[in-house]
């Protein structure tokens, strides 16, 4: 579930463990990549922490963080279920 706080979409997301945390974060990666927006993320065991903002609009929130966290939700839901 995403929120908007502190001029940023937030998430996290719990795995079972670290593998599937980490091969959760390669797609995620790739994904990033392709869309070229990338997030300021962070990864502790089996947890992923995501702040999503544009840079380039002077760190807020725009359609460029949406539609990602909307790809990110997609992966997400092949490791956890959605």
């Amino acid at each position: 579930m995403w929120t908007e706080k502190d001029n940023s979409l937030q998430a996290t997301f719990k795995f079972k463990d670290f593998s599937q945390a980490f091969a959760f974060m390669t797609e995620v990666a790739f994904q990033a990549e392709k869309q070229n927006h990338h997030p300021d993320w962070s990864n502790v065991w089996n947890t992923v922490h995501f702040k999503l903002n544009t840079h380039d609009a002077g760190g807020s929130v725009t359609e460029k963080d949406w539609a990602l966290a909307k790809a990110i939700d997609k992966i997400a839901a092949r490791y956890i279920g959605g």
